[in-house]
């Protein structure tokens, strides 16, 4: 008898049932930490994340791209080397959204659920732009090919300024692939411009001109470049911005009007950041040309020998390759032999590509040498292959040609460099000052609160914090938190305070890095 009522109780409560992830306090801070930054209202994603019934109805995506680890993007190979701002999901992170799939989505107390994230459509940076370029109102001309449009922009400065944060927003997120950022003190660019019907020219690869100088780039998923204190691209005086757009095939018709937001150092002594293909295909190459026979796959070697003066500074890097390249490594070999990893992307997508800092600057001797490695995949087994059949690929700036470039972000080294955090949620020992998207955010529910209160917060990273109610007149009323362990992202901590008399208080939420108060009205 025992034993059958056993067996009625599993099959109604099946085993594991009571450990079944739910959305408000498992799957949520997960989606919120790692998608809705593109999964939102107004985001480059197709679909937005930021509520339990969006989520529900996309569920099946969600595991599905989270097991293959499509998503979230990130094409470097952490196990290579790692990177500042991962956007990586750890395998307990996925088995907790499938797990969450794949018994019945359940949603748990909404109360408890983390804030929604606030985004700004005008930029993630906080602050006012020192200058703002925005293109004239475009109608995309790609119909059936990639159309690469730029864009010239007098800057309206007549000193020289350093760029220490860079951010651009696309005007029409559905069309915008990409966007590079030059710097032209040739006219050139302008000529261009002017003798286009316009707006702006259309201009394959480059901007038309050797000279320009590049200041920047985004494409989706990146996060704003903001370089660490003491560091800045130099924009030269009287210099014409010039904003080069990729627009994909498909989309002719279709209106976009992309803004670039710069920031400036109010200081004078401020050490220059150059961005250049150190590595690249016209002049590095062991074994080009870079050309990729129909039905054949090839792989091409770079290299560059760093001169035996000065060292220089590593901030970042940036692979680019187009649809035929498949993989890409790119390291060095110090004077003593020692190798130096870089970036590996093992399965490259043309889509998914950008901009990577260090978590810490990376020196590089003098006399060190610099070697790209890629693979090319010309046949029928490439998905991404533009042709089918596939066609002879050369090197050029057309998408269906092909590209092997490797762009360095660098300055001249001084003694410490080695030591400059710009990623510090990697670099755990040192603590940073950052907040969320420049939010401190904490939220309390409900408020006015009876005997139950929630406390929802945002952590750049792991800390220790302490929650304390404070009285209008500075008294201590009650402490919630002493020092306790708080992991990173989004959570929701629940107290009682049913022993607190009816009256308004400041909630003080206080960890290492930051104190943040928020009002709060007791009535029982």
């Amino acid at each position: 008898m025992h034993s059958r009522i056993l067996w009625l109780f599993i099959f109604i409560f099946p085993l594991g049932a009571a450990n079944a992830q739910v959305w408000s306090t498992d799957v949520a801070p997960i989606l919120y930490n790692s998608c809705v930054s593109c999964h939102r209202s107004g985001g480059i994603a197709p679909f937005s994340l930021t509520t339990f019934t969006e989520a529900v109805n996309s569920a099946a995506s969600i595991a599905s791209a989270v097991t293959n680890k499509r998503m979230p993007p990130w094409p470097p190979d952490p196990s290579y080397k790692k990177l500042a701002h991962e956007r990586l999901l750890s395998q307990q992170e996925i088995n907790t959204i499938v797990n969450w799939v794949n018994n019945g989505q359940q949603q748990g107390n909404p109360t408890l659920a983390p804030p929604i994230p606030v985004f700004n459509n005008n930029g993630d940076i906080p602050g006012t732009p020192d200058l703002v370029t925005k293109i004239p109102t475009y109608a995309s001309q790609a119909s059936n090919g990639d159309v690469y449009r730029c864009f010239v922009v007098q800057s309206g400065l007549n000193v020289q300024k350093f760029i220490t944060g860079f951010e651009a927003i696309p005007g029409n997120r559905s069309i915008v692939h990409h966007v590079l950022v030059y710097a032209d003190t040739t006219g050139t660019c302008a000529s261009l411009d002017n003798n286009d019907p316009g707006p702006g020219y259309t201009s394959f690869g480059g901007v038309g001109t050797n000279k320009a100088i590049l200041l920047g780039g985004w494409v989706p998923g990146t996060d704003p470049l903001i370089f660490p204190n003491g560091f800045g691209v130099p924009l030269p005086p009287n210099a014409d911005i010039v904003i080069q757009i990729h627009y994909p095939a498909g989309t002719q018709g279709m209106v976009d009007s992309t803004e670039v937001h710069f920031f400036f150092s109010a200081a004078t002594n401020v050490r220059s950041v150059f961005i250049a293909p150190v590595l690249n295909h016209q002049i590095n190459l062991q074994n080009g040309p870079l050309s990729i026979p129909a039905n054949q796959t090839k792989t091409f070697v770079e290299h560059f020998s760093v001169p035996s003066f000065p060292h220089f500074s590593l901030l970042g890097i940036a692979p680019h390759m187009h649809l035929i390249g498949r993989n890409i490594e790119c390291f060095g070999v110090s004077p003593a032999n020692d190798t130096i990893p870089l970036i590996r992307v093992n399965n490259w997508n043309f889509h998914w590509q950008g901009f990577y800092l260090f978590p810490k600057i990376q020196k590089i001797e003098a006399g060190s040498d610099l070697y790209a490695k890629a693979f090319f995949d010309n046949t029928s087994n490439n998905p991404f292959n533009p042709s089918n059949p596939p066609q002879n690929v050369f090197a050029g700036e057309a998408t269906t040609d092909e590209m092997m470039l490797v762009y360095f972000l660098y300055s001249y080294y001084q003694p410490g460099d080695e030591n400059i955090i710009i990623d510090s949620t990697i670099i755990t020992s040192v603590a940073n000052t950052n907040y969320y998207r420049g939010q401190q955010i904490l939220e309390l529910f409900p408020n006015p609160a009876k005997t139950k209160l929630i406390v929802k917060s945002y952590l750049e990273h792991s800390n220790a914090g302490s929650i304390d109610i404070i009285t209008l007149d500075g008294k201590l009323a009650k402490t919630l938190l002493v020092h306790s362990p708080m992991k990173k992202g989004y959570a929701a901590y629940e107290f009682n305070i049913g022993d607190l008399h009816n009256g308004m208080y400041q909630l003080r939420f206080k960890t290492n890095e930051q104190t943040i108060t928020r009002k709060l009205l007791v009535q029982h």
